[in-house]
């Protein structure tokens, strides 16, 4: 409720309430696209962050008889100047002036700037691991950028201007402050009036959209594109832009930024709604998932019923995808839940193999526990189950990873063991699950299951399913959001068909039914 009420006052401005009473009363701000005046658009481009005259400025594009209400995009070649190839910042100037005017001679010219440059690392290029294609351009790339890992210039090819259209009259006591920065007020007899609110979208600029400026390029293309926007959006937009500007301050990167904007850029606004919505519930079930599954397992004493090929893979395969997330630069949004994952299957391993850990100065001793006859029988079947997997799994991964060495490009070894290897994962990844519905089937029991946890995650595993389609992530990671749903639906199945039976002694050493007659005998 709260944050409803605080997007209602974003998006809903307060009218000056004299001026529908009194006409042009005291107090209130006019619009001046009210009076519909001939108006031209100036885009200009500058190594200068600020210029006082027309001097050392290029002009780009010029749009006369400029219409407010028209939809229009243009793509125009801009000069480079040596001192942006350079690692130079180069600025647009974007003028919105009376038509048949330069618009330094125009007193009502409103204008804004913005960088046309950004500085960022470049991707490394990939190459192929055994004939070693393309590694001559990869040399020559690194000997203009001097090192790969320094930030270069990037050119902004996209500029998208709105102007907002509403004949909206200010209340001049109560100008809203984000809206107030864009305003500049002139005086028009007795009413103040303030001139067209022109705006750049900033969240519009995309990484995908960024290209390397070379030391030999002397041209490069700039879409210009206009679109007309409500008051409304637009202090919805600017809050936006502000938020992103903030977690750039906050030490996120350009890339964790652009994160950020394809979620509102990229996505209906009635589906990021629902996303935003969804999300408050996934952050809930997230920590109770992780609370019920360190709470199972730090109680937990025996591995009876558990199969603990199945916790050594999973332990497995979420480090391997917290490196190959690492690796492909991912959103932070999807990499710190997965390191935090990895985190707590590796202290769920230690628990699985009864393993303590005794320092000899520096150096540490792994001790492991010894099972008992009921978790040797487990033993047993996961033995069992894992024998007939591997006859399918371990062809199927060998093959993948050699396949992908002759016919796909990498940027290292390193990217290519990673990427062989989640493969792997994502794609037979559900395999190893299967263990786990074995002993299930063999035992025909289901109460030695973390089901609190198994719940929580489920749920979180259909939100992932919505998630897939918003955040930039991997595609065979997107996937895998999928696969889980069918497994956690077999578990579904066996928790059907083997009923607990309250009678039985759980691995904690408690039986249901034996303290309710406990408590009937004392009363």
């Amino acid at each position: 409720a709260h944050t409803c009420w605080v997007m209602y006052g974003i998006v809903y401005t307060r009218p000056c309430p004299a001026a529908a009473a009194a006409g042009a009363a005291g107090g209130c701000v006019w619009p001046y696209l009210a009076r519909r005046p001939k108006l031209q658009l100036s885009v200009y481009t500058t190594t200068r962050s600020s210029i006082g005259a027309e001097s050392n400025i290029d002009l780009v594009l010029n749009v006369e008889d400029f219409d407010i209400e028209s939809k229009f995009e243009r793509t125009v070649n801009v000069s480079v100047p040596k001192k942006t190839r350079n690692n130079g910042t180069l600025y647009a100037y974007i003028f919105l002036h009376h038509a048949g005017i330069l618009p330094w001679h125009d007193g009502k010219q409103v204008h804004i700037v913005s960088p046309l440059t950004t500085y960022m690392v470049p991707k490394p290029e990939e190459i192929n691991l055994l004939t070693g294609e393309s590694a001559t351009q990869q040399i020559e790339a690194e000997k203009q950028t001097n090192a790969l890992d320094e930030p270069v210039s990037h050119w902004r090819s996209r500029l998208t201007l709105n102007v907002m259209v509403e004949d909206f009259v200010f209340d001049g006591s109560s100008l809203p402050a984000d809206v107030h920065r864009y305003m500049k007020m002139v005086q028009l007899g007795k009413t103040v009036h303030y001139l067209p609110i022109l705006f750049i979208d900033q969240l519009s600029n995309r990484v995908k959209d960024l290209m390397v400026i070379n030391r030999s390029t002397t041209e490069l293309p700039l879409t210009v594109s206009y679109d007309k926007i409500s008051l409304g959006k637009l202090r919805f937009w600017i809050h936006m832009q502000d938020a992103v500007y903030s977690l750039q301050q906050f030490g996120f990167s350009e890339k964790d930024a652009d994160e950020v904007k394809g979620i509102f850029v990229d996505t209906n606004l009635y589906f990021l709604a629902l996303t935003f919505f969804v999300a408050a519930f996934h952050l809930l079930f997230d920590f109770l998932a992780f609370k019920n599954d360190i709470s199972f397992w730090k109680k937990k004493r025996s591995m009876i019923g558990m199969s603990t090929k199945a916790v050594l893979w999973r332990c497995f395969s979420t480090v391997v995808i917290f490196l190959f997330l690492l690796d492909e630069q991912t959103s932070l949004l999807v990499l710190i839940p997965a390191g935090i994952g990895a985190v707590i299957e590796l202290w769920k391993v230690k628990k699985a193999l009864k393993m303590t850990i005794k320092w000899q100065g520096l150096r540490p001793k792994f001790q492991f526990g010894t099972y008992n006859d009921s978790e040797k029988k487990t033993e047993e079947y996961d033995a069992q189950a894992m024998k007939y997997l591997s006859y399918l799994l371990y062809p199927l991964c060998i093959g993948g990873a050699g396949y992908s060495l002759l016919n796909v490009k990498y940027k290292s070894w390193y990217s290519w063991l990673i990427n062989s290897f989640v493969n792997g994962v994502y794609a037979f990844g559900f395999l190893f699950m299967l263990p786990q519905l074995f002993v299930n089937y063999k035992m025909k029991s289901v109460a030695h299951l973390p089901w609190k946890a198994f719940t929580y995650k489920a749920f979180n595993t259909f939100i992932d399913d919505i998630f897939a389609f918003i955040i930039t992530m991997p595609t065979s990671h997107r996937l895998a959001c999928f696969r889980d749903d069918v497994v956690f639906l077999v578990y579904l199945y066996q928790r059907w068909l083997y009923p607990v039976d309250k009678s039985r002694v759980n691995e904690y050493g408690e039986c249901y039914e034996e303290k309710t007659k406990k408590k009937a005998h004392r009363e």
